[in-house]
């Protein structure tokens, strides 16, 4: 364990740290994951959390091998990183979620390890949409872990857009979900694997900050552009009973190219509001752009945008 001698041992959630800079502490905790995938085969996915406080920081190990305990920090990341390079190498395909509150984990290194992180524990939808826009700043869409839970009062509707920005998950209970709601969920799940390659893998475009205006409006194109993807969201209902509702230009798109503009992810009994049949340029959309029509009713809005051949 990390503690210093000679003092009370500081405990945070009734623990203490595990000693990483020990090489019999990195084959323990292998030991331990190990242990569990052989007893367990079926497993796919691994939550591995990071939230323990070091305190009285000091290491037997380090002084035992007569070296200084300034390196315990770094000796320690190095011992874990030691670990998750044979869980790895042992367990390829496991998809393997790094979490810490505060996104403290979310760092370069742990992308050989980890399939994805989790930003944050606040999961307010509101909140959400400035998280996942400053995230991506640093990490594409297909490492950050977007669920949909029972924070905030918005509808399931905005707070399933919302977290289709990444990886989508539920964190609820979904046997009490209404009717409708459980419909609309399951058919938003179907248009996410129907677009999510191009979020994953496509290209980023910020089209409306949500620090400039009302409205967040960001969108995925494919690398081909024959696809794309639009999601925009209210989040700042006082400005927006007041403001006009305006074009949002698009970017990324050819300009030489035909789009069809769909939106999808709608609630059951509601209707879109965007003109079906319509053909645009990739020029027009760009240099004028479209009205997704979002307003105090229409809070989120998400908008597939084909080539049309």
């Amino acid at each position: 364990m990390i503690r210093q001698p000679e003092r009370p041992e500081k405990y945070y959630r009734n623990q203490l740290v595990l000693d990483l800079s020990n090489p019999d502490v990195q084959n323990f905790v292998f030991g331990v994951v190990d242990s569990l995938f052989i007893k367990n085969p079926e497993l796919a996915f691994i939550k591995w959390d990071c939230n323990a406080v070091i305190y009285n920081a000091y290491s037997a190990y380090l002084n035992k091998n007569k070296l200084p305990q300034t390196h315990l920090y770094v000796e320690y990341v190095k011992g874990l990183y030691k670990v998750l390079q044979r869980i790895r190498a042992k367990y390829p395909t496991v998809s393997m979620m790094l979490c810490s509150g505060g996104g403290g984990r979310g760092d370069y290194e742990m992308l050989k390890y980890f399939t994805e992180f989790w930003p944050s524990d606040d999961t307010e939808p509101i909140e959400r949409i400035f998280q996942q826009w400053n995230y991506s700043y640093f990490f594409p869409s297909i490492t950050t872990d977007c669920h949909v839970t029972d924070w905030g009062k918005q509808p399931i509707k905005f707070r399933v857009d919302v977290a289709s920005m990444g990886k989508l998950g539920f964190d609820i209970v979904v046997n009490k979900l209404g009717t409708n709601k459980m419909t609309f969920c399951q058919q938003a799940i179907t248009n996410y694997n129907n677009f999510k390659d191009v979020v994953w893998h496509g290209d980023q475009y910020r089209l409306a900050s949500p620090y400039e205006n009302p409205v967040a409006s960001i969108a995925y194109v494919s690398r081909d552009k024959s696809k794309a993807i639009m999601f925009t969201y209210l989040h700042d209902y006082r400005v927006m009973q007041t403001a006009t509702p305006r074009p949002i230009q698009l970017n990324g798109l050819d300009p030489a190219k035909k789009y069809a503009i769909k939106e999808i992810n709608l609630f059951p009994g509601t209707q879109s509001t965007i003109k079906p049949g319509v053909i645009y340029t990739g020029d027009y959309l760009m240099s004028i752009g479209i009205n997704p029509d979002v307003n105090t009713r229409r809070s989120s809005v998400v908008l597939d945008i084909e080539e049309v051949k």
